[in-house]
């Protein structure tokens, strides 16, 4: 039998095509990136009774937690989709590099299911707007609103007991944390239930809402009480302003939310509580989205201990 060799060309051939089916060969799946976690946090499910609606809160524990038996005061933050992990980062920063106390911080997430949109009109907003043409990004849903009172309920009624058990805790030393319509929620609890908190951070209300309900609210408390037992932080944004040109109003649109507070900080001040202690700063250069964190530095300064 001849036996038969490949010459150079067909060796060159071959090797070539091996080459191709080689490297055209179905690459080995990558395993898919990891998330990024934030140290020490935890995330837990709540069951809102009365509204039937689910929720979940966001909690971070402080280095030392394992560490000892320490009880921590506990900073309650709305919005907490955005705002729960630059709360978490700045009061950690604030401990370790201004010596401030170490916390324990509870994000109160929109609820399950809803929009963030939908959800924060809701659960934060203290009425129906008498006139309004919202839009609602929950497609075949009406949006909702004034729900600020039951919403308020849920939180000190069901999510205080719910921490309180399962966390190291002071809930002698509660702080709300709220921006925007965070803050009339904020501002629901403090002309309804003040002692629900012992401090109170609330940047940027927005006071224009439902024609300045907040104004007459704060007016009917004062013209049925004598004190208003609490300690509040207002932040705005010095931008957060009425552009020139227009005229001032109770609305959304025509709103000057820097002169809104003013205003407002001024009745409180006028009615002279005696355990009321309020302070207003305006963060100049700052708007509407730029302002929350200052807010929240200079609302932290004003309320936790230095420990240094």
């Amino acid at each position: 039998m001849k036996e038969t060799s490949l010459q150079p060309r067909s060796v060159l051939i071959l090797f070539c095509s091996l080459c191709l089916l080689a490297n055209s060969a179905p690459a080995a799946p990558a395993s898919a990136p990891a998330s990024y976690v934030l140290e020490n946090t935890e995330v837990r499910d709540i069951r809102a009774q009365a509204l039937k609606r689910d929720y979940q809160v966001f909690v971070a524990l402080p280095d030392s937690y394992r560490q000892g038996s320490k009880r921590y005061p506990v900073l309650f933050v709305v919005d907490a989709n955005y705002a729960f992990p630059v709360v978490r980062s700045i009061a950690q920063r604030l401990n370790k590099h201004a010596g401030l106390e170490e916390v324990v911080v509870v994000g109160l997430s929109y609820a399950n299911g809803d929009g963030g949109v939908y959800s924060r009109r809701r659960d934060y907003t203290p009425t129906t707007p008498r006139k309004h043409d919202y839009r609602s990004d929950m497609p075949g849903r009406q949006p909702a609103f004034g729900e600020a009172k039951a919403y308020g309920q849920f939180v000190t009624g069901e999510v205080f007991p719910f921490i309180a058990q399962h966390y190291r805790v002071n809930m002698q030393r509660k702080v709300f944390i709220g921006h925007s319509y965070g803050s009339l929620l904020g501002l629901q609890l403090l002309l309804s239930e003040p002692r629900s908190f012992e401090h109170y951070i609330l940047g940027s209300p927005s006071l224009w809402y439902d024609a300045g309900v907040m104004f007459e609210r704060e007016q009917a408390y004062a013209a049925s009480h004598r004190d208003l037992p609490a300690s509040v932080f207002f932040g705005i944004g010095g931008l957060e302003k009425l552009a020139a040109g227009k005229q001032r109003s109770r609305s959304e649109e025509e709103a000057d939310m820097l002169a809104d507070l003013r205003e407002f900080d001024g009745k409180l001040t006028s009615r002279k509580f005696p355990g009321l202690k309020t302070r207003l700063r305006v963060f100049e250069d700052e708007d509407h989205a730029s302002v929350f964190p200052l807010v929240l530095t200079h609302g932290l300064r004003a309320y936790l201990k230095s420990v240094k």
